[in-house]
């Protein structure tokens, strides 16, 4: 690990300045790093998505003897070395041939890891597909098909639904031109099955990663009408080994720094006049307590009779007429 020190320099306090946490974070970083052995179809898939994110992302060529779920801190020390928070670490060997794994890290320590084994029969990279190439920086549109990535509970695919959307998210901001999307990310997960063995990937769901740019044409309608054309690289991959994040780094990691702007204050709104509106919530009034004008027609005795008194008529007979002298 690097020692933190006080800057001497402007420049070193700058420096320092934007590696610190911000209310809105800088966009995510990605590092390539390849291991002492590395096919080639690893190589071509880790330079097309190094194409695909070449604005925020960093390439090394070099060999290193890394061994990613047995000992991270190499990881780790290039991550803080380069300013990383995203690493793609490839590698190949007789067990687990062509196979790419995805590290995230928070303070410049590993997060969580998934690793994503490739098919080298059905890969295809970018340079096959004639098509003309999307430029450089551009976001895209990013579609999930399949019911694992809506588990409730977290697994292998909702990880990978996770650490592929920070991979392509770039900048964030409010508003986007429509006019500038220009290719969508499509994420296919198959069905899970019950005879998955944890031990063997080949026998574990796959997860088909494709990529289509857009094209708007004439409809002769108010909206266009879209056409997707394949743009590669075309990979299958399946779930691999996977190291859960720590529960207690994880909620630091999301936690949200607070800011200066005014709260939503519930049940208050604003009419188009500008006056401010409030909703008051109020239980069941009992009327029978209610407390009302007191008034002699109004008692309670005479309004309610008893039985007898109501079923009992008495007739009173007529007062004689006096008589005339």
């Amino acid at each position: 690990m690097l020692r933190t020190v006080k800057p001497k320099t402007a420049r070193s306090k700058r420096a320092l300045e934007k590696r610190a946490p911000k209310a809105v974070e800088n966009p995510k970083k990605a590092l390539f790093l390849r291991g002492t052995s590395c096919s080639q179809v690893t190589q071509d898939a880790l330079g097309d998505l190094y194409a695909l994110r070449q604005v925020h992302a960093k390439r090394f060529q070099k060999k290193n003897a890394i061994h990613p779920f047995e000992d991270a801190s190499s990881l780790a020390f290039f991550s803080e070395k380069n300013d990383c928070s995203l690493l793609l670490f490839g590698s190949s060997n007789k067990k687990r041939p062509h196979t790419i794994t995805f590290a995230r890290t928070f303070d410049y320590k590993i997060l969580d890891m998934l690793e994503l084994c490739l098919d080298g029969e059905s890969f295809r990279s970018i340079s096959q597909f004639k098509t003309n190439k999307v430029p450089v920086g551009t976001r895209p549109l990013m579609v999930f098909a399949g019911t694992a990535f809506e588990s409730p509970v977290p697994n292998g695919f909702t990880m990978a639904k996770s650490m592929l959307i920070d991979f392509f998210r770039g900048e964030t901001s409010d508003k986007i031109d429509v006019e500038g999307l220009r290719f969508v990310v499509v994420v296919t997960a198959d069905e899970p099955t019950s005879a998955e063995n944890s031990d063997d990937p080949s026998s574990k769901a796959v997860l088909r990663l494709r990529i289509y740019t857009i094209h708007t044409k004439r409809s002769g309608q108010k909206l266009p009408r879209v056409e997707l054309e394949e743009h590669g690289p075309r990979i299958d991959f399946r779930i691999g080994r996977i190291q859960e994040p720590d529960e207690a780094m994880l909620k630091e990691a999301m936690r949200k720094a607070k800011t200066n702007e005014e709260r939503t204050k519930k049940n208050i709104s604003t009419d188009i006049m500008g006056d401010k509106l409030g909703r008051i919530h109020m239980g069941k009034l009992d009327l029978s307590q209610l407390q009302t004008r007191k008034m002699k027609g109004l008692k309670r005795e005479r309004d309610v009779l008893s039985g007898d008194e109501a079923d009992t008529v008495v007739d009173e007979a007529p007062k004689r007429k006096k008589a005339d002298i």
